[in-house]
């Protein structure tokens, strides 16, 4: 579980924010990605996937937002891959 800045790794959580909510695009290292972000729980949580156009990368995570931090949930990849990707994404 994270909580803010757990180990020197930032929140997710404003990296996610500025994304909008539903289907968007974004630059992530020379790369044009699809954005899909869905919120629920009244904000509490967040499903997040990225593709890249070209079919050659894709990210996946659920964030939680818990009374005693976040808990950071990546899909079948490690969660470094998941911060990196969301520290750099620009969105457009």
């Amino acid at each position: 579980m994270k909580n803010g800045i757990q180990g020197g790794s930032p929140a997710l959580a404003p990296f996610l924010h500025r994304i909008p909510e539903g289907y968007s695009e974004g630059m992530f290292q020379g790369h044009r990605y699809r954005l899909e972000k869905t919120t629920f729980n009244g904000g509490r949580s967040v499903k997040f996937y990225a593709r890249a156009l070209d079919g050659t990368d894709f990210v996946s995570l659920n964030l939680y937002l818990l009374t005693s931090g976040e808990a950071v949930k990546p899909c079948e990849m490690p969660e470094e891959k998941v911060r990196v990707f969301l520290m750099g994404l620009v969105p457009l």
